[in-house]
């Protein structure tokens, strides 16, 4: 057993400390292999490492020293690092504090608990950023937070993204209100490099507490987070010392952070690096605009074998009626199922920052031939549990408040915004009151009005009321041919005006709600044939047809002063 041993040596040496499932992990003899915190099997340190030091057993991760850390995602060789010699002023003169920071110096060979500096990721400039829990938790004090400021007023002056990976136990309490002040001075900096139209990526590990999580943590414009990850402003311990509350299981856990809407997603380890280079394209490299359109005619989709044996055709004579309950099938393609088939490389940005991930907008980053757009739309489900968390369609204040969110980011990188309405209206439940329903949407309406990109709104199938018109501000509006758009549903039209629901019918033809009414009400700019009801038979053609549609849209006012862009649609809904 004395031999065995000698073939350990410290989990801690290779790389830093327990993950946080675990009070304390028990020594590891030194060696070839190391205990997972996680499952405490034993397991290869090579096998560790190749498998970017996540648990080949368990799938536990490893917390990963800094330089391990940057080495990860920076091109090899490239990376600089930047502001080694500041020193510590010891405010508090707190008793040892100066010893114990050059004991831990001498024993991580770091100069302080934030290695950051300039480096290349995917061939990308930027200023790359890690933390390590292996000097004092990663907590930050005086030069810590002055590294982090110099750094990024450096990527502000040099206009460089920033890419930070975060983790820290909170403020130094050696450092006292000297350690405060480090939350409000970095953040100032980060609101510099904003307002200069520059990218920040904030990847959150484990585990990222306190004033770090209340300052640079949180700002970035995509918050990206590993899985497991223990993130929050108060640690499990505190709360439960503080105010005695246990908590459940997976609270304050980076999936957990995803549903409640605070961070845009969650992220393996081994693809991290794959995400930040598309990210760091999306947003950094300079805007393509589109070719000038061609004069060619883009061809209809043709009636599909399925549409010929039914006997539907382009010319059949449909009803209103006819057309909303073809709206309302659950054949036709979603959102996501167009969004998939049109663009390339979609990602899928989750949250609202505030309270939570609404199942029923989705939205994202992607490309359409090559030009970054970002895409948002009214998901609904095809089975009963997806509808369930779908919600039907029916956005809650938090959907809505996404969106939003997403619009004003694309707008900062010169984006143009792409959105696909389907939902038979805004939840109009007693939670959706309480979170304000009402100011959501009219908020979505005043900030969509005045957004400096292009906006394009397809309706693809239900489009109502102004859950419909919260993703509808655009520059143009397009409807499927069998999509409908209306003030409410047929059934309350003819509830409200002549009491009688079963009156319908009677009430879509009354209501002009089909894409062929709107388009000579002036309402839409254009309709999207159908030769067939869409499914999942002619989506390819028709998502093929759309996708040319949209390029000629984006050619046409891609290249506008934003200023205009902003009057255009002003000037459209003024007219109506």
């Amino acid at each position: 057993m004395a031999n065995l041993k000698n073939l350990f040596r410290k989990t801690e040496d290779i790389l830093p400390e327990e993950l946080p499932a675990a009070e304390h992990t028990p020594d590891v003899p030194a060696g070839v292999w190391i205990k997972c915190p996680k499952c405490q099997e034993a397991v290869y340190k090579d096998d560790v490492v190749k498998n970017s030091y996540v648990c080949p057993k368990c799938g536990g991760y490893f917390r990963m020293k800094a330089k391990t850390r940057i080495k990860l995602v920076a091109d090899a060789g490239t990376f600089v690092p930047w502001f080694e010699d500041l020193q510590t002023k010891d405010p508090l003169k707190f008793p040892d504090y100066l010893e114990k920071l050059e004991a831990l110096k001498e024993k991580t060979h770091l100069d302080e608990a934030v290695r950051i500096g300039i480096g290349k990721i995917g061939g990308i400039d930027a200023v790359i950023g890690a933390c390590d829990t292996r000097f004092l938790m990663a907590s930050m004090g005086w030069v810590v937070g002055e590294k982090i400021t110099r750094a990024v007023e450096e990527a502000t002056r040099l206009r460089l993204p920033v890419v930070m990976f975060c983790c820290s136990g909170g403020a130094r309490m050696q450092e006292g209100i000297t350690s405060l002040m480090q939350m409000a001075k970095t953040s100032a900096a980060l609101k510099r490099h904003s307002e200069a139209g520059l990218f920040y990526l904030s990847v959150l590990t484990d585990p990222t507490t306190g004033g770090v999580t209340a300052s640079f943590a949180m700002l970035g414009d995509v918050i990206l987070a590993e899985p497991g990850a223990l993130i929050g402003f108060a640690g499990p311990r505190v709360i439960a010392q503080t105010i005695g509350q246990k908590l459940p299981e997976g609270f304050q856990r980076a999936e957990f952070l995803q549903e409640h809407g605070i961070i845009d997603g969650v992220v393996e380890r081994g693809q991290l690096k794959e995400r930040i280079v598309r990210l760091l394209t999306w947003h950094c490299r300079e805007v393509k605009l589109f070719a000038p359109e061609t004069e060619e005619k883009i061809p209809e989709p043709a009636a599909n074998t399925k549409a010929r044996r039914r006997g539907l055709h382009k010319n059949e004579e449909l009803t209103a009626w006819d057309r909303v309950q073809i709206a309302r099938s659950s054949e036709r393609p979603t959102s996501l199922d167009y969004m998939n088939r049109i663009f390339d490389d979609f990602i899928e940005l989750h949250g609202d920052r505030a309270f939570r991930d609404d199942g029923a907008i989705v939205g994202g980053i992607a490309e359409l031939n090559g030009v970054p757009v970002t895409v948002i739309g009214v998901q609904k489900g095809k089975t009963t549990k997806e509808n369930i968390f779908r919600n039907f369609g029916m956005p809650s204040p938090e959907g809505y408040r996404k969106a939003l969110r997403l619009m004003k980011q694309a707008e900062k990188f010169r984006r143009p915004i792409i959105t696909f309405i389907d939902t038979p209206g805004a939840f109009c439940g007693m939670e959706a009151e309480e979170r304000g329903q009402g100011e959501a949407i009219a908020r979505n309406l005043m900030e969509m009005s005045d957004l400096k990109v292009p906006v394009l709104a397809i309706v693809i199938g239900e489009g109502g009321s102004g859950g419909a018109l919260a993703l509808g501000v655009a520059n143009e509006v397009w409807m499927m041919e069998n999509a409908t758009y209306s003030i409410l549903s047929p059934e309350g039209f003819a509830s409200i005006l002549w009491k009688d629901s079963k009156r319908a019918k009677e009430a879509a033809e009354v209501m002009k709600v089909t894409a062929a009414d709107l388009l000579k009400l002036q309402v839409i700019e254009g309709i999207i044939p159908e030769n067939h009801p869409a499914d999942k038979e002619n989506l390819a053609e028709i998502s093929e047809y759309m996708k040319q549609k949209m390029c000629g849209f984006l050619t046409k006012y891609q290249s506008l002063d934003p200023q205009k862009l902003a009057q255009q649609r002003y000037d459209r809904f003024r007219r109506m």
